[in-house]
């Protein structure tokens, strides 16, 4: 069985429909008995990463990621989730990950004249029932 971790900040069903589909069972959790029992587990997360951390701290979820890894389970961060796993994050501010990936999430310099896109719901404007980016 698959854990997807529930800390408040992810697209959580989606991750667990994704697996369904292809005949996995998976569980959406916060409980660290279900996560310490899973055969692998999975850390999505969209967001911010200072609060993101707050609510893994908050929710005494930290313990059992890492003992997850040192399990030596598989374990899949997506997106935010990823992030996570790096010492250091220089998103609004500095702030300390999980540490389990040695490396600093920074943010990528980009010469004026290149485009960056941005996929954010920032940059969405709702015209009736249809989502334009602006």
């Amino acid at each position: 069985m698959i854990a997807i971790i529930d800390y408040g900040m992810g697209n959580l069903r989606s991750v667990q429909k994704a697996f369904e589909k292809i005949g996995h069972e998976a569980i959406v959790t916060n409980e660290a008995s279900q996560i310490a029992g899973a055969s692998k587990v999975i850390l999505p997360g969209v967001g911010a990463f200072e609060d993101a951390m707050q609510e893994l701290r908050r929710r005494d979820l930290v313990g059992p990621i890492l003992e997850t890894v040192e399990s030596g389970k598989p374990m899949l961060g997506i997106c935010l989730g990823l992030q996570l796993l790096f010492d250091v994050s220089y998103e609004d501010g500095k702030h300390e990950g999980l540490g389990v990936l040695s490396g600093e999430v920074v943010k990528f310099e980009v010469p004026e004249q290149f485009k960056v896109p941005h996929m954010g719901w920032n940059q969405v404007e709702i015209q009736g029932d249809v989502p334009l980016l602006k």
